[in-house]
């Protein structure tokens, strides 16, 4: 298995220059409304039922043609679809979706906007092969797809997913065939993804194939193929048996919990016939199981109307949002990078932030990117976090120190939100996200410390920590955190509980001396529960490894909690793996899975899972 990113990849399709894609967008009217479309901006496409399909596949083509090979590019999209159907059965739409680029219907419900054909992410290609493994920075959701094709290859018959991280799937039905998470048309097609959430699949399986890791959550599956590592469900109906390790010709890898604890799926841009466009934020759910949107009623939850939100562009500055905010509007970010001066400061119960197109913020002179106050239900979704030239101490921080009173009738979520130091600029930042708030939902989150990109090695892209949670009864899922240069998660909160969690551990330290926790102590964890962290749960938790400096070195252990806490207290860690991911160019690894218990995964046996299965 080779190391999971770190080339840059071509596509299959050739490029073209971003002039073209004024010449195959054009603006279409919408059918007869009572009232007037908000100005989203050039980077905001919106599709209507009345346009020619030839127009809206030109101009889908030529957004993909673009981004896909443009991992570290500043041009972002929401290419958004009016309730209606698009393409037939004879005559299906395709496309493909690039990078910073978010495909979404625009119903109240995944029903109201219907695609008869395919909505695909593919492998990349160069000289060397064929993989998935850098396919970030992209979203499908809210539309049902009736799975269709018209591509010259008979291979690409289904719906391809096939992407890494920060690549959510959320409010999808996919019907009338397969959906595949992996591109194996092209091979050897290895990809480490995923997410999907609060979707459904009938009339075909899943096909997991090469994906290293995956996290299903409230979803309802008609069948799902097989695992490699880690693949975890949480409130999924028709997901598979609980089976790990995996079992050799037979199951798993599957960490399978019947129900979610706590949930609050993400907010979603809409339009009402009658009233035009509003935001809809799903209420918290507790022990649910399967979709928002299948019972009677639909997703519970509230309308927002366009009216309250302040519509931010990049050229807009920290202060113009803030004054905003400040007036008690809640905040769209429409597609481009925002430099902030100053921390955007989110001071007001139930704020909504929803991000379209995946736009990116940097902070400037060493400030936060957002600072939310110590308030009940402020939603943040689908946004990036880059750190700026100047070291920041902490790049989103919520809550205050000193902590918060409960919440857990209407907790703050992070849904979709990424972090990455470096890659595409040089950045410092020394903590990712700091969680000082209780009851706070993390749904989606990556945090990344580059390994490949611009301004990336061990003394240039620093960061310590990617996740820091300080606040009591935070409950994680998808919880990606790779590369950073001590701890990479510290979990000080009592009651927390993460389902699912995957790391890789920085790459390049340039010796043993450089990486030591204390004397004695190679290496740092991948996630630390400290001796505040009471009662701590974990499910489906992978770490893997990978030196690539000429030089061996090793982490003492994956996954640290305390053990002198009386029996009451104890973190509870299920289903645990650790794995060395390419001896062939790597040395080292990691010598025992959590504490001293578990054995070693290291170049004398690599591509080979360690695991524990329940600790302690």
């Amino acid at each position: 298995m080779p190391t999971k990113k770190g080339r840059a990849q071509t596509t299959r399709r050739s490029n073209v220059q971003t002039a073209a894609l004024a010449a195959v967008w054009l603006a279409a009217p919408h059918s007869a409304m009572a009232w007037t479309s908000p100005n989203f901006g050039p980077n905001v496409k919106i599709f209507d039922p009345s346009m020619t399909q030839a127009r809206i596949q030109a101009a889908v083509d030529a957004i993909a043609t673009q981004q896909i090979p443009n991992q570290f590019g500043t041009q972002r999209y929401a290419l958004l679809f009016q309730p209606g159907t698009y393409g037939t059965a004879a005559a299906p739409l395709n496309f493909q979706v690039g990078y910073y680029t978010s495909v979404a219907g625009l119903g109240r419900s995944p029903g109201d906007v219907v695609v008869n054909g395919s909505i695909d992410v593919y492998n990349q290609c160069d000289s060397t092969g064929c993989v998935a493994l850098n396919n970030f920075w992209r979203s499908l959701s809210n539309l049902s797809i009736n799975v269709s094709n018209n591509e010259p290859s008979s291979c690409y018959a289904g719906e391809f997913w096939a992407v890494s991280q920060a690549a959510p799937m959320r409010r999808v039905s996919v019907t009338g065939g397969n959906a595949t998470l992996m591109d194996y048309c092209t091979g050897p097609s290895y990809a480490s993804g995923g997410f999907i959430a609060d979707s459904a699949f009938a009339g075909g399986t899943v096909i997991n194939g090469s994906q290293q890791q995956w996290l299903v959550r409230n979803s309802n599956l008609d069948g799902w193929t097989n695992g490699v590592w880690n693949q975890v469900f949480s409130g999924v109906v028709g997901a598979p048996a609980p089976c790990f390790p995996a079992i050799s010709g037979g199951c798993g890898p599957y960490t399978t919990l019947a129900k979610s604890p706590a949930t609050r799926e993400a907010p979603y841009l809409y339009v009402d016939p009658r009233t035009g466009y509003a935001v809809f934020v799903p209420s918290v759910q507790t022990n649910s199981v399967g979709t928002t949107w299948s019972v009677p009623g639909g997703t519970p939850g509230a309308s927002i109307p366009i009216s309250r939100f302040f519509i931010a562009k990049p050229t807009d500055t920290a202060a113009a949002i803030n004054s905003a905010l400040a007036k008690g509007l809640n905040l769209i970010l429409t597609p481009g990078v925002y430099s902030l001066e100053a921390a955007i400061a989110i001071d007001r119960p139930d704020t909504v932030v929803l991000g379209l197109g995946y736009p990116t913020l940097v902070p400037q002179n060493g400030v936060a990117a957002i600072l939310v106050g110590s308030n009940k239900g402020v939603v943040i979704s689908g946004l990036g976090v880059d750190a700026g030239p100047l070291n920041s101490p902490v790049l989103m921080q919520v809550g205050a120190p000193s902590g918060g009173v409960a919440t857990s009738n209407d907790p703050t979520t992070l849904s979709d939100v990424f972090f990455r130091i470096g890659g595409a600029t040089p950045g410092k930042a020394q903590t990712s996200l700091i969680v000082d708030s209780d009851d706070v939902i993390l749904d989606d989150v990556w945090a990344w410390r580059a390994d490949h990109g611009a301004g990336v090695g061990w003394t240039l892209n620093t960061a310590d920590t990617g996740l820091v949670v300080n606040g009591a009864n935070v409950t994680a899922y998808g919880l990606f955190v790779e590369h950073y240069q001590k701890a990479e998660v510290v979990w000080n909160g009592a009651g927390g509980t993460d389902v699912f969690f995957q790391n890789e551990m920085p790459y390049d330290p340039p010796s043993q001396a450089a990486w030591m926790a204390a004397p004695g102590v190679d290496g740092w964890p991948a996630l630390e529960v400290t001796g505040s962290g009471r009662n701590f749960r974990g499910y489906g938790m992978g770490s893997y490894s990978f030196f690539n400096q000429g030089v061996p070195i090793y982490a003492a252990h994956a996954f640290e909690v305390p053990t002198n806490l009386p029996p009451s207290s104890t973190p509870s860690m299920n289903n645990l793996l650790t794995i060395f991911l390419n001896a062939s160019t790597g040395s080292g690894g990691i010598l025992n899975v959590i504490n001293n218990t578990g054995g070693s995964s290291t170049a004398a046996n690599p591509d080979t899972p360690v695991t524990v299965v329940k600790y302690p």
